[in-house]
């Protein structure tokens, strides 16, 4: 092996190692500090409002990103905008979390006084306790890393990294903290492959499929015309508006090898009298559920019992449900 790949494969892993490692010991940090602030948001009628400057602002807004998910509601300032007027975002019941590695960067010491004369409590998510951020603070997230994984120990990385899984930390304990379900995530994010997941109903989907159907008594040739006409792979047997059965293009196929001649066949003789089905309420990740169990690419949609239409597993791949 070319000792240039073998170069990069070892400073991958090392960068790797080395920031799971500094994940790993901030669990030495996980204090009564850590408690009283999630306490403190929690019980807060206001927003988080996250600030930082350069690369820990980055990390802000994704903070602020998981926390508005995960139903605490938040908003980014950046801290160089708000010394230069964005301050106006704070309002009185927000708690301000203040993200910096150093927690002395001129910008940091410049908008702590201005935050420390109103009533808004200061979190200071930082990698130096020492520092300026951290005495003027009201709670301290402690984010000390050994080292940065860049080989000159400059480019900021395990402290990045561990600035987003305090964060996560904290948005995870807070989740649990008001109860936020599945139901409500799904709420919060209606539009993503997660959400549909957990809302979207095999109703929602089969309402747009055609009703592929025939009676028993119908011929394989009225059959395979309905099959092909609908698009589906299949269509149901309905007799007195009851479902008695499904024909597949696999059971026309098997049909085909078995039978002599199909002239006298008819949709009855070659139904499957006991087809799988699902309840147009289902959520739809319930039907992918099981056209995997039993390896099939439909489903028949049933309310109450009546037949709705089929759902089929190009349908639930085309919204994202794998």
């Amino acid at each position: 092996m070319n000792k240039s790949i073998d170069k990069i494969i070892e400073l991958a892993k090392s960068t790797l190692n080395i920031e799971a490692d500094s994940i790993r010991n901030l669990q030495n940090y996980i204090n009564t500090d850590f408690v009283e602030c999630v306490k403190l948001i929690y019980g807060s009628k206001g927003r988080v409002v996250i600030t930082g400057i350069g690369k820990s602002a980055i990390i802000a807004q994704k903070i602020v990103a998981t926390l508005n998910s995960t139903g605490t509601p938040s908003i980014f300032m950046h801290a160089a905008d708000a010394i230069h007027g964005d301050l106006g975002t704070l309002q009185q019941n927000d708690t301000v979390i203040c993200i910096s590695k150093s927690g002395s960067t001129p910008e940091i010491k410049v908008l702590v006084p201005l935050l420390k004369t109103g009533v808004n409590k200061l979190i200071a998510l930082v990698g130096n306790i020492d520092s300026y951020l951290a005495q003027q603070a009201d709670y301290i997230l402690n984010c000390t890393v050994e080292k940065e994984a860049c080989p000159n120990n400059l480019a900021p990385t395990s402290s990045t990294t561990a600035q987003l899984a305090m964060g996560d930390a904290l948005a995870v304990c807070l989740l649990d903290y008001r109860g936020f379900s599945s139901k409500d995530f799904a709420r919060y994010h209606p539009g993503g492959a997660l959400g549909k997941k957990l809302y979207l109903k095999v109703s929602d989907i089969s309402i747009h499929n055609q009703k592929p159907q025939v009676k028993p008594d119908d011929s394989i040739k009225a059959v395979i015309m309905e099959i092909s006409s609908k698009r589906l792979g299949a269509t149901a047997v309905i007799e007195n508006d009851i479902l008695v059965g499904v024909i597949t293009d696999g059971d026309l196929r098997r049909m085909l090898e078995s039978a002599d001649s199909i002239a006298s066949l008819k949709a009855s003789d070659i139904m499957n009298k006991d087809p799988k089905k699902i309840e147009a309420g289902e959520l739809a990740l319930n039907a992918m559920r099981l056209l995997e169990q039993y390896s099939i690419t439909q489903l028949v949609v049933t309310d109450k019992g009546k037949y709705q239409g089929f759902v089929h597993l190009h349908d639930l791949l085309k919204e994202g449900i794998i």
